[in-house]
């Protein structure tokens, strides 16, 4: 099984978070791989490893960073693959990161999620692989029906709230 999704993280303190793409890609059943890179502390392994996933095989990139996030437009900048980078909740409530990944410069896309939004950039990772996939497209389509019947649960669980002045 050759992985087509990679998962990237500056270090494995961002696996908390970056769990639930892995748990996601895993009941979609995409192969993926998992690095730590830091764009500051290992930038040759950094540019080896951005540079070479296409040949690899290498799909789509979720790159996870905090502070000053440079690693998802690092990769961004040295492949045509694409990118999704998760914010990860570090300084300033992960603001920084947030707008370190969004505003990136014309022609070096990243796809940005919300800040610890490792679920979304599973599922946009997904979204992205299953407009040439068809087996992946109905997988994703169950995954989003069960969302839809979680919300009509959540309105049969609300029909037996009782206030006094709640009208439904």
């Amino acid at each position: 099984m050759s992985p087509i999704v990679s998962i990237i993280m500056g270090s494995m303190s961002d696996l908390p978070v970056m769990e639930k793409t892995a748990a996601f890609l895993d009941e979609m059943e995409v192969p993926f791989e998992m690095h730590a890179l830091s764009a500051h502390r290992t930038p040759e392994e950094v540019e080896a490893f951005a540079k070479g996933a296409k040949g690899r095989g290498i799909k789509v990139i979720i790159a996870a960073a905090g502070m000053a996030a440079h690693l998802c437009g690092v990769i961004a900048a040295m492949t045509t693959v694409p990118v999704i980078g998760v914010p990860i909740r570090s300084t300033l409530d992960g603001m920084d990161a947030l707008l370190a990944i969004v505003q990136m410069p014309p022609g070096v896309p990243v796809a940005t999620v919300g800040i610890n939004g490792s679920l979304n950039a599973g599922i946009l990772a997904v979204q992205i692989l299953s407009t040439g996939d068809e087996t992946l497209q109905h997988k994703l389509s169950a995954y989003k029906e069960g969302l839809k019947k979680k919300i009509v649960e959540a309105n049969a669980g609300l029909a037996e709230v009782s206030f006094k002045y709640k009208t439904n």
